[in-house]
């Protein structure tokens, strides 16, 4: 007789998760989607009010969830808070920035503020992350939100898509580190998605017409087209996949 598969749990039931920039965007639908599937949900990000504001509606859902206030470009404190709360079995590190220009026009201070948050920070939150699962010796998920533009170039985004290049580098760095502990660390890069960050850049008619060109699938991303693949990354789905990019980009980069 034939012993079939089964396929593995989805469910993230006991599961600890800590998602940054979860107030908007794809940050709060990566949240969302957590809670959905049974993980408590550690909601953090700068503004405290809208902590406040989206913690209170989780609760209403009847999701497990509470608020962790700090900005990831304090890497000393952002430290000590994950120290003192963790250790998280699953991170969405979602906090981004954006400051697009011409290359030739980059300010050196738009390039330190978008190093600052998009590599500095999601680096040095994912070492904390990682310390606090091998003191424990846990297993867990940790998922970087970088772009498409991770794999490509853009137009006035040499300094945002640098940053992005260096989460997919150091992502796969870690990776290598932390397997033998058990510890996945992987990237979910979305192409371009309706989020109050990319509002300016859907503004532009000529911007969102060479958008529409490059998306294969003939259409913008939405936050809801990110949530079932963090389901996917943070849970036992995925056991065997680390290291690597999952593109969320409607075939832009296949092109």
């Amino acid at each position: 007789m034939v012993t079939l598969p089964r396929t593995p749990s989805f469910s993230l039931e006991g599961r600890k998760a800590l998602v940054t920039g979860a107030t908007s965007g794809i940050g709060l639908g990566c949240a969302v989607a957590l809670a959905e599937a049974g993980a408590h949900v550690v909601l953090a990000a700068r503004n405290v009010e809208r902590l406040k504001d989206v913690l209170a509606q989780f609760l209403q859902e009847g999701w497990q969830a509470s608020i962790l206030p700090l900005d990831v470009a304090d890497v000393e404190a952002t430290a000590t808070l994950v120290k003192d709360n963790g250790p998280f079995d699953i991170l969405v590190n979602s906090a981004g920035l954006g400051r697009h220009s011409p290359a030739i026009e980059t300010a050196s201070s738009d390039f330190d503020a978008v190093m600052d948050v998009n590599l500095r920070g999601a680096y040095f939150l994912t070492q904390a992350v990682a310390k606090g699962l091998k003191t424990a010796g846990r297993k867990g998920s940790l998922i970087n939100v970088s772009s498409q533009m991770g794999h490509v170039g853009g137009v006035d985004r040499a300094v945002y898509c640098a940053s992005k290049h260096a989460v997919e580098g150091f992502t796969k760095s870690m990776a290598i580190e932390l397997g033998r502990d058990g510890i996945r660390v992987n990237t979910i890069c979305p192409t371009f998605i309706r989020t109050p960050m990319t509002a300016p850049t859907f503004d532009n008619p000529d911007r969102v017409e060479w958008i529409e060109d490059k998306i294969k699938l003939g259409r913008v991303g939405e936050v809801e087209d990110i949530m079932g693949a963090v389901v996917y990354l943070a849970s036992d789905a995925s056991a065997l996949v680390t290291g690597t990019a999952l593109l969320i980009d409607g075939g832009w980069t296949a092109g």
